[in-house]
């Protein structure tokens, strides 16, 4: 089983959060599938969050659009 950790500081989670749920149809096409979504404690704009991937290839591809970059 693979797994995709992401880890980073966002501007504004409320904008982040509102931009990465609309990207919920990407990831399923790119077969991934979220897991868990945190944010540090002390600091609420940073994020965490673990994908569980199905195809690395397509996951590779879904972080590499420029929809996806947006997000963070």
């Amino acid at each position: 089983m693979t797994y995709m950790f992401c880890k980073h500081r966002v501007h504004d989670f409320e904008q982040w959060h509102r931009v990465f749920v609309s990207h919920a149809e990407g990831q399923k096409k790119a077969v991934l599938h979220l897991l868990y979504l945190f944010r540090e404690a002390n600091d609420p704009n940073l994020v965490i969050y673990l994908f569980k991937v199905d195809n690395i290839n397509s996951a590779k591809a879904f972080t590499e659009t420029p929809d996806a970059s947006r997000a963070g």
